[in-house]
């Protein structure tokens, strides 16, 4: 029996899927976040191997039964650390062939369907699209530094923006009231610690805007109604580009940012429905890391190609 290893590597966790090449799932595991972009290679490297190691732990395998692992990760869009990236993980798998490539590219696997959008949005953002005979298109995913418009981080920052300036402004912020307490620090200690680790302090953001939105918040709900147009603009980008406004298409939503909050939900949905009437929207049918898992195994008979672009 050979095994195989899927991935789903991103800013906050990595997502594992140890399957055998039935297809049949032994078991599943997850670490800590694995964006090599944001952490460095060594730190994803890293946090895919102990995935990995619980997986196999679980299963009552080794490292050395692995005949093929797929990892997607964000932040690995270019070649040169997606080769780091496998370089580091080869010595960990000596029997396996190992390929690199992006959530992205594999998000659209795991829908299963041609044509198909599928909008993530976690830590980063992101939309990736195709139609058949597999033309793409992309939008977004450039990361924190040139923008991720609607993510968690993009949220976050917005929000301690917004508490910079009512803090100048000696203005009561009931939002900012409550970040602080869940840091458990005072202003300044909070802003220190934002612009020393902001991909550690704006994603964990995004659920306190979250459940204040849903408790009714003023300023959250502004929040997250402008993360949905954001989302919503990326969407449009790719849409337009591969002609589907009046076609039937699924369009898939992943990420933290959509499971986390309702409201962001229900306005995405809304705001795709004016542009795009024919789109059944919906969640990934399976998850990425388990798409990757399914095409480690087609590996194993089949060699594939991904279109990296």
């Amino acid at each position: 029996m050979r095994w195989v290893l899927g991935f789903d590597g991103g800013g906050t966790k990595t997502d594992c899927v140890l399957m055998d090449e039935s297809g049949a799932v032994a078991a599943r595991s997850r670490s800590g976040a694995s964006n090599p972009t944001s952490f460095g290679v060594d730190a994803s490297v890293a946090a895919l191997s102990e995935a990995a190691s619980d997986a196999l732990r679980t299963a009552g395998r080794s490292e050395k039964d692995v005949a093929y692992a797929v990892a997607g990760v964000s932040g690995a869009g270019e070649p040169s650390m997606r080769r780091a990236l496998q370089t580091g993980l080869q010595p960990r798998f000596p029997n396996a062939d190992i390929l690199i490539t992006s959530d992205l590219v594999l998000s659209l696997n795991a829908t299963g369907e041609t044509p198909c959008v599928v909008v993530i949005a976690g830590t980063g953002s992101a939309v990736l699209g195709k139609t058949a005979p597999f033309e793409l298109a992309r939008a977004g995913g450039f990361g924190p530094v040139i923008g991720d418009p609607g993510s968690a981080y993009d949220i976050g920052r917005k929000a301690v923006a917004m508490c910079y300036q009512k803090h100048l402004n000696s203005e009561e912020f009931p939002l900012g009231a409550k970040i602080l307490g869940v840091f458990e620090c005072d202003f300044n200690k909070f802003v220190d610690r934002a612009r020393a680790e902001p991909g550690e302090v704006f994603p964990k953001i995004f659920p306190i805007v979250a459940v204040a939105a849903g408790n009714g918040d003023a300023v959250a709900r502004t929040l997250l109604a402008g993360a949905a147009e954001d989302l919503r603009e990326q969407a449009l980008e790719v849409i337009e580009k591969l002609k589907l406004r009046d076609a039937s298409f699924f369009l898939a939503k992943t990420g933290g940012v959509f499971e986390g909050s309702v409201l962001l939900n229900a306005q995405f949905d809304r705001l795709i429905r004016e542009i795009a009437p024919k789109a059944r929207i919906g969640p990934l049918p399976r998850t990425v890391a388990e798409a990757a898992a399914q095409l480690a195994r087609e590996a194993l008979t089949t060699r594939i190609v991904l279109d990296e672009s």
